[in-house]
C-alpha cells in the first residue's frame, strides 16, 4: 500500500512539473538545430527567362528585422483564370541540406496564400524558397529572407 502511495505521489509531482512548464509561444517553423545548418553552396537564386503567366507569390510583411513569434503571411495570385494548386506547394528552408517546411505550414495554407499567426524562428536571417504551380501547370519560385532579432 505504501509503495502504491509513493507511485501516486511521484506521478502527481511529475504531472505538476509538466503542467507548470510554460508552453511555447508559437508554432515552430524553424528549429534552433536547423538554423545551425551550414548555408547553401553556390548560387541560390532561380533564373527565369521570358514572360511567364505563372502564379505570383508575395511575402506580406516587413523587410526589417522582426521578433519571434511572428506572423508569416504569403499571398498567392494566379492569372488567366487558372487557380493555385495548393497540392504543388513546396516551402523550403535554404540550408545544406535543405529543410522541407511544407508539412509544418500545411495547416495554414489556403488557395489565396499562407497565414501562420505565430511562427517561431530562432534569431538570425532565414532564407525561404516557395515553389507553387497553378491549375494550368505553370510554376513559379520565389525566395525571401526572414530577419529575426535576438
Amino acid at each position: 500500500m505504501q509503495r502504491l502511495m509513493l507511485q501516486v505521489a511521484a506521478f502527481a509531482t511529475g504531472f505538476a512539473l509538466i503542467a507548470g512548464t510554460p508552453a511555447s509561444a508559437g508554432t515552430v517553423l524553424i528549429s534552433a538545430d536547423e538554423a545551425k545548418l551550414p548555408p547553401p553552396k553556390g548560387a541560390v537564386g532561380v533564373a527565369t527567362r521570358g514572360i511567364t503567366r505563372g502564379p505570383k507569390v508575395a511575402y506580406v510583411g516587413s523587410a526589417d528585422t522582426t521578433q519571434s513569434p511572428m506572423r508569416l503571411q504569403l499571398k498567392f495570385e494566379s492569372f488567366g483564370g487558372a487557380k493555385i494548386d495548393t497540392d504543388s506547394l513546396k516551402v523550403t528552408y535554404v540550408k545544406t541540406p535543405s529543410v522541407d517546411l511544407t508539412p509544418r505550414l500545411k495547416p495554414f495554407v489556403k488557395p489565396d496564400g499562407i497565414d501562420m499567426p505565430d511562427a517561431e524562428l530562432p534569431a538570425g536571417d532565414h532564407l525561404i524558397r516557395v515553389d507553387v504551380k497553378d491549375s494550368d501547370g505553370r510554376s513559379t519560385s520565389t525566395s525571401f529572407t526572414l530577419k529575426i532579432a535576438p
